[in-house]
């Protein structure tokens, strides 16, 4: 049985504007160009060169929200006793509220550099706050610079779950992509810093990825690295147990910071963007 020409019947369009064939795979690189070329109109129209971008995990709550989790499951186990089920969603609650202390951290750490660089007489250094655009740590980099009155940027992604625009994005700067390589190249592409809260996968991959361009020279530019959590992070990573294997070097361990303390963070970005970009 031959199959079946959907071209037949078709009104003759211009190729730009046959959605049939634009979603297609014969188009797949059009739509990896559309990707590279849509956003850096946005951003030469709003003079955007300079990014701080912040990584972390999208299921870090907000402080209140966590302590109202809390709060509703210990009434339940007062109302109708201890269960394994309660038990085991007020551990998770209790969890949650511990990590939110992050959530707060990122919000007001963006609060502060925006506020900064806001108060930068150069105005083509912007250090425009950056995330991946969906909820927790990433909302609340976005709601840190939205409190200080400052643009911030959101490169969301597609996925069947967890991600969404969070609300605090700026809305001309508020881009969602496909393509995960895409994504990362203008994480990179524009980022004068990076601040890598704790995370899981997505948070992993990201942070290797940056330290192996910045360890190989695939990126030329100066960029500060704070590694924000020391708790978390030598707990999920063990960098003492790669030098010893002699998979890294000594070296390789000062390209990036341990930070636990937003002021801390803030007067090491501020002073590291001031000496490489500001002078």
């Amino acid at each position: 049985m031959n199959k079946k020409n959907k071209y037949i019947d078709t009104p003759p369009f211009k190729a730009y504007n046959n959605p049939d064939f634009l979603n297609s795979a014969a188009a797949r690189k059009i739509r990896v160009l559309c990707e590279f070329t849509e956003p850096e109109s946005r951003f030469r129209h709003f003079n955007v060169k300079d990014t701080i971008v912040f990584f972390g995990s999208a299921r870090t709550l907000p402080r209140d929200v966590a302590e109202e989790n809390v709060t509703k499951l210990k009434q339940q186990v007062e109302a109708n006793g201890k269960t394994p089920e309660l038990e085991k969603e007020l551990f998770k609650a209790e969890r949650d509220l511990k990590q939110s202390r992050y959530y707060e951290d990122a919000r007001l750490l963006a609060k502060k550099l925006t506020e900064w660089s806001k108060s930068l007489s150069d105005q083509e250094r912007r250090f425009i706050i950056c995330s991946g655009g969906g909820p927790g740590i990433m909302e609340a980099a976005n709601r840190g610079a939205s409190e200080a009155s400052g643009l911030s940027i959101g490169l969301n992604i597609s996925l069947p779950f967890e991600q969404t625009s969070n609300p605090y994005i700026s809305r001309e700067l508020n881009l969602e992509f496909h393509y995960f390589f895409v994504r990362k190249f203008w994480f990179v592409f524009l980022a004068k810093a990076l601040v890598v809260f704790p995370g899981g996968f997505g948070t992993l991959d990201e942070l290797f990825e940056l330290l192996t361009l910045v360890q190989t020279g695939k990126t030329k530019k100066e960029m500060p690295i704070i590694v924000f959590g020391s708790d978390y992070w030598k707990e999920v990573l063990n960098f003492d147990a790669l030098e010893k294997w002699g998979t890294i070097s000594p070296e390789d361990r000062k390209l990036f910071t341990f930070v636990d303390d937003v002021d801390e963070a803030f007067e090491f970005l501020r002073d590291e963007l001031a000496q490489r970009y500001l002078k």
